[in-house]
């Protein structure tokens, strides 16, 4: 152990009693069923006065790092979910799918069933989306004779990568807050490597699973015919709405890049920030909603009392996570660990992929498993010379490791199992297998991404 400095253990109680938290963790979310926010608290603490703190120090480090984290993740989460309630309550998402899919049959339908799904849950929750989607994909599959899931697998893909790939959705922002990544480097790297997984895990995962005759069959519990709101917002109307904030963002972050100045500059600094762009999108759909109908109305209204319960829960352990990072660098547990990683060869893109996926395996929260390994992951970050792309490579990878195997201790997988009407057995062949290519797909995408920047 010379060699890799560890012959004087006390020296690394920080170390060794971050080694020790992540098991903890696990063992009272999975043993006890504790809440993640809670569990992270408490880990934190344990962690921290393990290391060497006093119990000030290490209450002030908790407090420093869920404030820190919660001034920015707090507002994006609670906008996007505004934003998204604003979308899925006005009707219009059943429209978008049927505008973009038209007479598409085969591989063209099911690539673009899967842009649907990458664009609709970008700011719509990965349940409300397929909730809603679903019905479309078997309307579709009957037109076109082919099994449900030669297209619901597609959608399945599009709504994961947006999921944990793309901002302004809680995971991919509580990352980029807790490394320090540019979100609109981080959309960037996002539909980068989130396009090519895509593509794997949906139309030719798919295709393959029909042509080798191990496709399951899968039916919605109804006839598959969504159901029309009447006055609903229009299709092209939800599309320009979702594009509008994405847009606002990474025009702003290409002048920044390209050192343009002047009035437009200074318009899109201030318009581009996240925050404003988020801002303008609630406002213009609020906007669309409120010349519609009463029964929209109501709908809207009640959308976003139900949008803000999930996000309350995001934002708790969006700030558990920034805590527990907090302790690894007040302690000096980071910089301990780095020096390690890098002793063994190891890459943060391979270090932040293979903490997230430990923790995805074992407990089933993508977010969970993504917040705890971006805080494990940062302090790795400190003094090195990455780039914004370099840093958004590593928040991509991290979602990748926290997409693979959704198996039974994963919400999304019962989901999905009692949505398409699969047993468990065929929920494993073919959704457990498409989270994992998913996963695999963008690992190497990242890895191929990081040699060119």
């Amino acid at each position: 152990m010379a060699e890799l400095g560890l012959e004087n253990w006390q020296d690394y109680r920080p170390l060794l009693a971050t080694l020790a938290a992540i098991p903890l963790l696990l063992w009272l979310v999975l043993k006890w069923k504790i809440p993640a926010f809670t569990a992270l608290i408490g880990v934190s603490l344990i962690a921290a006065l393990a290391a060497g703190m006093s119990s000030e120090a290490a209450y002030a480090t908790i407090t420093a790092g869920m404030g820190g984290t919660l001034g920015f993740i707090a507002v994006i989460v609670g906008l996007g979910s505004l934003f998204g309630a604003l979308l899925e309550a006005g009707g219009g998402l059943p429209r978008l799918a049927r505008l973009l899919l038209g007479e598409r049959r085969g591989f063209g339908g099911q690539l673009m069933t899967g842009m649907i799904g990458l664009v609709v849950a970008i700011p719509v929750f990965f349940d409300v989306a397929l909730i809603v989607l679903a019905p479309v994909v078997v309307a579709l599959a009957r037109r076109a004779g082919r099994p449900v899931l030669a297209f619901g697998l597609p959608l399945l893909a599009g709504l994961a990568i947006a999921h944990a790939f793309i901002p302004p959705t809680p995971g991919p922002v509580a990352v980029a807050d807790i490394l320090g990544a540019d979100l609109a480097w981080v959309i960037q790297a996002g539909l980068a490597a989130g396009i090519p997984a895509l593509l794997v895990a949906g139309p030719v995962f798919a295709n393959a699973l029909e042509r080798f005759g191990q496709m399951p069959e899968a039916r919605l519990g109804h006839d598959g015919v969504s159901d029309e709101i009447e006055n609903a917002v229009s299709g092209r109307i939800v599309l320009l709405l979702i594009l509008l904030p994405l847009v606002l963002i990474l025009t702003q972050a290409v002048l920044a890049l390209t050192g343009v100045g002047g009035a437009a500059s200074d318009v899109f600094a201030l318009v581009g920030h996240p925050f404003a762009a988020l801002l303008i999108g609630c406002a213009i759909a609020g906007l669309v909603v409120a010349n519609k109908p009463q029964p929209i109305r109501d709908r809207v209204s009640r959308g976003i009392a139900e949008a803000f319960a999930p996000a309350g829960a995001v934002i708790l352990v969006t700030g558990a996570g920034g805590a527990f990072k907090q302790v690894l660098v007040d302690t000096g547990a980071g910089a301990q660990l780095a020096g390690l990683v890098l002793a063994f060869g190891m890459t943060p893109i391979l270090l932040g992929y293979a903490l997230a996926l430990i923790v995805r395996v074992a407990q089933g929260s993508a977010t969970v498993a993504m917040i705890t390994a971006a805080g494990m992951t940062a302090p790795l970050l400190i003094g090195q010379d990455l780039g914004g792309f370099d840093v958004a490579l590593i928040v991509i990878a991290i979602a990748a490791g926290a997409s693979a195997l959704s198996h039974v201790n994963d919400s999304g997988f019962w989901l999905v199992s009692r949505i398409f009407g699969l047993s468990e057995a065929a929920t494993l062949k073919t959704w457990t297998v498409s989270s994992t290519l998913l996963s695999i797909t963008g690992l190497f995408a990242c890895l191929a991404l990081s040699l060119l920047a």
